[in-house]
């Protein structure tokens, strides 16, 4: 169950919040008058771009060679 807090409380302790959403990377409901109203979740974590399609393509050695299907386009 996602944790939850009330609209004034929230205020009140808005940067404590914040910091306790991103070091248990567990999202914080906030209500107003015991409805939810919004969601405060933790950001995604950075991902290093050197490298994060490693893997992810294939190596065709010959792209120019004839294919045995004949196309509709080739008639």
């Amino acid at each position: 169950m996602e944790a939850s807090i009330g609209a004034g409380d929230f205020k009140a302790k808005c940067l404590q919040l914040l910091d306790a959403v991103a070091a248990h990377r567990e999202p914080l409901i906030i209500t107003k008058r015991g409805k939810p109203v919004a969601k405060l979740v933790p950001m995604p974590p950075d991902i290093e771009l050197f490298g994060a399609l490693a893997g992810s393509v294939l190596n065709e050695t010959d792209i120019v060679a004839p294919i045995d299907v004949e196309w509709d386009a080739a008639r």
